[in-house]
């Protein structure tokens, strides 16, 4: 189903400045326009500049923009704070991009029901400060909460490290106010632990990247906040060892960490030399950072005790403890900032997200290592080894030519991901799909599984105006 879109024309423009106000429009500047013609995706070729970016305040106001859209068969773009990796707040067809910047109010914290009420511009690590004061929190954000939105971390399901205990984002939302394509507003769900009223239309909500609907008013499930959490780095003389003792871990001790985070040699050595910390990982080939948390301080220096036992019996060079927030802070930097140093070497690269079962994260490094070596490209893998989910980046090395690079990234995307599949994983674990995959999900999906997910797409969004071009193509 191709339709043709219709370009926004100074008279639209009058028509969304009488909606939310000629201060929150922009038309006209290309300056201004920029910063929305991109997420976080390192290769500009997926960046589109919209005709007009558009604040709306409320529910109303974005149910009267989505009314005009319709109307005129303009194409509208939802964004939150533009910190994805897939594209999916790229404006491909141009038209109108809603920016949800303005509505970023915490409506309420019911501490009896244990539930927070958002507006989808909160920022994440904001709304979680909140509720610490509390004696709270939301354990499903992901670990770049400083500065994305809790509507973004909806829209993509967002995971992070701490899905091995916790579950990502879509375990912890009970409802959803959605303004739909057509511009109706409505509800599902609400303050309700149990609800099997109907089709679980939240759920199907949740990760669609901003194709079927965009959220006003997000109901978030809140769990007390953990007394006590020790996290500790374990290192490795290579990566395989590393690897391999992840499901030791996990199946073998009766303790469920908060998180595991990997880094293979080349991400550690660049990383540690970008932080100047080298000599802190001097001889390591891997690292583990593994997190615990509880009610219990004196139990989770045992587990602590235990875990860091395991890994010396199988190969772990030292294990360091580290219980106050300064030393814990000193472990987690280098992982923190992997992605910025990779970005300091060479600005040309695609950070993946793949998604293994646990248990066939040891088949995976080798895999990569022989991809790497056939293609001649830097790809470093570090991410959430206990929950499978691997950022394995392709970089260009600095002497390659962008001809070369081009011709290359495909076929090495597309070999991860068969790779991927036939360990039981999948493209993407948290990242979406967005644009920027969209042509690899045949690898992965049948054409009855996306079919299914195309008529989901046409019963909510008939005329297509929605982030059109996303996921998939309607034809």
């Amino acid at each position: 189903m191709v339709k043709r879109y219709q370009v926004v024309d100074k008279k639209i423009v009058e028509e969304l400045s009488g909606i939310v106000g000629p201060d929150f429009v922009i038309y006209d500047d290309a300056e201004k326009l920029e910063p929305f013609s991109h997420d976080e995706v390192a290769d500009t070729s997926f960046a589109k500049m919209p005709e007009v970016v558009v604040k709306p305040a409320s529910a109303e106001e974005l149910s009267a923009i989505l009314k005009l859209a319709n109307r005129e068969m303009i194409p509208v773009t939802p964004r939150g704070a533009g910190s994805g990796l897939s594209g999916g707040a790229v404006p491909l067809s141009g038209g109108i991009l809603v920016s949800t910047e303005r509505m970023n109010k915490v409506l309420e914290i019911d501490k009896k029901n244990l539930v927070a009420i958002l507006e989808p511009g909160v920022i994440t690590n904001d709304f979680n400060d909140e509720v610490q004061k509390e004696g709270l929190f939301f354990a499903g954000y992901p670990m770049s909460l400083e500065m994305c939105y809790i509507g973004g971390n909806v829209a993509e399901n967002a995971g992070g490290g701490r899905a091995i205990k916790y579950g990502v984002t879509g375990r912890y939302i009970t409802g959803l106010e959605v303004v739909l394509p057509s511009g109706e507003i409505c509800t599902f769900g609400g303050k309700r632990v149990k609800d099997v009223t109907g089709y679980n239309i939240i759920q199907l909500l949740i990760g669609s990247e901003g194709t079927l609907g965009i959220f006003t008013k997000i109901y978030v499930k809140l769990l007390p906040l953990p007394k006590a959490k020790i996290d500790m780095m374990v290192l490795f003389e290579d990566a395989q060892s590393a690897i391999d003792a992840v499901p030791l871990i996990m199946n073998t001790m009766r303790i469920i960490p908060t998180g595991i985070e990997f880094m293979d040699k080349i991400s550690l050595d660049t990383t540690s030399e970008f932080l100047n910390e080298k000599k802190r990982y001097q001889g390591a080939g891997a690292i583990l950072i593994i997190e615990l948390d509880g009610n219990d301080a004196d139990q989770i220096r045992e587990e602590c005790l235990d875990i860091g036992e395991l890994c010396l019996d199988h190969g772990a060079l030292d294990a360091f403890v580290a219980e106050g927030p300064a030393d814990q802070e000193k472990i987690w930097k280098v992982r923190r900032h992997a992605a910025e140093a990779f970005k300091a070497i060479s600005p040309v690269q695609s950070l993946e997200d793949i998604v293994v079962p646990v248990s066939n994260i040891p088949k995976l490094i080798p895999l990569l290592e022989k991809i790497s070596e056939k293609h001649n490209v830097i790809m470093p893998c570090y991410g959430h080894a206990g929950d499978g989910n691997m950022h394995a980046t392709v970089v260009k090395k600095p002497e390659q030519s962008m001809e070369s690079w081009d011709q290359t990234l495909p076929l090495v995307l597309e070999e991860l991901y068969i790779a991927v599949k036939e360990l039981g994983g999948t493209i993407s674990g948290e990242h979406g799909i967005g644009h920027k995959r969209k042509k690899y999900l045949p690898l992965v999906l049948g054409d009855v599984e996306i079919e299914i997910m195309k008529k989901i797409k046409q019963a909510f969004d008939p005329n297509n105006i929605l982030n059109p071009g996303k996921i998939f193509d309607l034809d």
